[in-house]
């Protein structure tokens, strides 16, 4: 333990820690070893690159030889990537929460050499200011603890490690019916702002899973109020400064209740979640935003987050020349100095001024103005949108996490091979397929298990639940999107590693993680979404659409067990638990619609281009050519061309439609289903 070892690592948020005085050393069974040896309680920090507060701390202490030198002298000193293992950042998270603090990052906690907590915190200042320790006063406290108070210690450990095994067995309970989900819409539906779109108050994230359950509500019961909340949210977000009105993609979230400034950093899972969401909505409202905002951000994707070997990159930092949003914001003067004569449209249109929006300067939104302008006025803006995008490129870059995430990758897959099938974007499509082929051959063990994270050429660290949910989810939507038994047989595949390594045979749902993963002091279970949605809820889903895509009722029977292992949790606390509520409408109220015909068939491209066209959020579509066989069982078993013509089977439960050969006929049988 007698130097920094992180310049060994791959990770970019380890590596930004490889020349500070602290001898970091990566989480391992050698590092943890000699802990042990040394009697040192060991100093975990937890960050990730794109993380503002994670800079601050480590300019304000970690570069500071005498905090170094103390850091050194008194603890074992392990740096983690949150976004490599999320496994251990959820276990240390959840310890302090039990400490009774809030999370976030950095996370700091103190461990005893057997990885058990004791105590912790998130960012600690230097010396004591707003009303926080000074990190170096801490180092003293918990070392002096540590070497005098060992009872203490133990008590706080075995309370600790106690709670935590309890992660791993959630309230059980019934299926979840229609009535508990409207009472759960109706109770979320208080929390939304009305003033400002979006859920709760500053700081505000986009919360798509709760927004896609109020959708959900709004296509049940057709009350205007859930509608009205989602394009609400929607619409301030995407008119926002959350969003980047030049290069396209939304931030993380807003620090204020109006979306206008928001934290800089740039995630592929939000924006993952808000195309997924925003393409759902646009099916029903024809909203030329989202349309924009989808195309603009996908943009983006495929710009500046694609790897050149197919993958999708994890981030962008919020920082640049050590600056919080500094490559983002303009002055006046600056903008001006593009613009020239047409700056005075565009300082109207998006809010600059000379004093500034934010700290003086501007953050570019059209919060104030977010109606459509005239087609004239429009292209003029876009134009000027243009010019100030390419002065931008001269700019010193936000850092770029390259790290490909498996999960995260997931996410983006299933939303842009959605997308492409929506809006008939074939590149959309290719580009899932070449992150999906990239994921199947660089992240993939000789064995078929996945591995969570790749970067500089080295696949590593073990995969999650959320993985493999992930991963098989984009696969079923690829298997729409593209057709083929690859992408089925591939989430065939996946699910059945669940099965063997994830499964709680004991109390149903699965782990968040393995089996055989090594030095972990709880193995915890839940279906609460994190900043991704929860594993547990995205599979219901999937293994939902997998019993209608093979006819094995072994999913749905897996699906169903899922749901009675969590149920029990929707009593205690619904909020987080979006996603496993969302699949369960899906489980229980699927809509397959069977497409039969040759592909190349303009009525067959017709009739599925007619069904991209409603907004379904239940829907499985199944492309079926002439002659092809549904499995035994399915609804439309047995069906197929009418009278020698493509034809389309909308199917609710049981029940299929009439063979319907009219698009127009089928866009009116599919605004029925609810």
């Amino acid at each position: 333990m007698d130097r920094n070892r992180l310049g060994e690592e791959t990770s970019p948020y380890l590596l930004q820690h490889k020349d500070n005085p602290v001898h970091w050393q990566p989480w391992s069974e050698q590092t943890l070893a000699a802990a042990k040896a040394a009697g040192k309680p060991i100093l975990l920090s937890v960050g990730y690159a794109a993380c503002h507060w994670c800079h601050v701390m480590a300019h304000e202490s970690f570069e500071d030889p005498q905090i170094a030198a103390r850091m050194n002298e008194l603890f074992v000193n392990i740096k983690v990537d949150r976004e490599e293992r999320p496994d251990l950042d959820a276990i240390y998270q959840h310890a302090l929460a039990l400490l009774g603090e809030q999370g976030g990052w950095p996370l700091t906690m103190f461990l005893t050499p057997d990885g058990e907590p004791f105590w912790g915190g998130t960012y600690f200042p230097p010396q004591s200011r707003w009303g926080r320790p000074g990190f170096a006063q801490v180092l003293e406290a918990i070392s002096n603890a540590y070497a005098q108070e060992r009872d203490k210690i133990a008590k706080n450990v075995a309370a600790l490690c106690g709670a935590l095994q309890r992660l791993g067995q959630p309230q059980r309970g019934d299926a979840i019916g229609r009535e508990q989900l409207d009472r759960i819409a109706e109770r979320l539906l208080r929390e939304v702002d009305q003033l400002h779109g979006g859920i709760g108050t500053a700081p505000k994230f986009p919360q798509t899973g709760i927004l896609e359950l109020l959708w959900r509500a709004w296509r049940r019961t057709r009350q205007p109020p859930y509608r009205d909340a989602v394009v609400k949210a929607l619409d301030a977000m995407g008119q926002g400064g959350i969003y980047d009105h030049l290069g396209g993609g939304f931030a993380r979230y807003s620090t204020d209740a109006r979306w206008l400034v928001p934290h800089f950093e740039k995630m592929l899972y939000d924006n993952a979640e808000l195309v997924e969401l925003m393409t759902l909505v646009w099916q029903e409202t024809g909203s030329p935003l989202y349309r924009d905002r989808i195309a603009e951000t996908l943009g983006w994707v495929s710009r500046e987050m694609a790897t050149p070997q197919g993958g999708f990159a994890s981030s962008l930092d919020a920082d640049s020349e050590h600056e919080e949003g500094k490559f983002y914001v303009w002055s006046e003067a600056e903008i001006d100095a593009v613009l020239g004569e047409r700056s005075a449209l565009f300082k109207r249109f998006y809010d600059v001024s000379a004093q500034g929006n934010w700290e003086e300067k501007n953050i570019l939104n059209r919060s104030s103005m977010p109606e459509r302008a005239d087609d004239a006025t429009e292209r003029e803006l876009a134009a000027c949108r243009v010019l100030l995008f390419r002065a931008r490129e001269r700019r010193v870059r936000p850092g770029w996490d390259d790290k490909v995430l498996a999960d995260w990758n997931g996410l983006m897959i299933a939303a842009a091979a959605n997308a492409g099938s929506v809006f008939e974007q074939p590149p959309w499509i290719e580009s899932a397929q070449r992150a999906f082929d990239f994921v199947c051959a660089h992240m993939t063990t000789p064995d078929g298990r996945l591995l969570h994270s790749w970067r500089a050429g080295r696949a590593r660290h073990p995969a999650s639940v959320d993985d493999y949910a992930n991963l098989c989810r984009a696969a079923l939507s690829l298997h729409e999107a593209v057709g083929g038994e690859t992408f089925l047989a591939q989430a065939r595949s996946w699910v059945a590693v669940l099965d063997r390594h994830y499964w709680d045979a004991a109390g149903g749902g699965y782990f968040f993680a393995a089996n055989d993963t090594g030095r972990l002091i709880a193995r915890a279970k839940t279906a609460a979404d994190s900043p991704v949605p929860a594993g547990n809820g995205t599979l219901v889903g999937v293994l939902a659409r997998l019993a209608i895509l093979t006819g094995e009722e072994a999913y749905r029977r897996r699906a169903e067990a899922i749901v009675e292992t969590f149920s029990g949790e929707v009593a205690r606390n619904f909020f987080p638990l979006a996603s496993l509520l969302n699949n369960t409408e899906l489980l229980e109220n699927p809509l397959q619609i069977v497409i039969v015909g040759a592909t190349d068939d303009p009525l067959f491209r017709s009739l599925r281009r007619t069904v991209y066209k409603a907004s379904l959020p239940n829907r499985t579509v199944v492309s079926l050519a002439p002659g092809d066989r549904l499995p035994a069982g399915h609804p439309a078993s047995g069906k197929g061309l009418f009278e020698g013509k493509p034809a389309a089977y909308v199917c609710e439960g049981p029940v299929c439609s009439l063979p319907v050969t009219d698009p127009e006929t089928l866009l009116e049988t599919l605004a029925r289903v609810r």
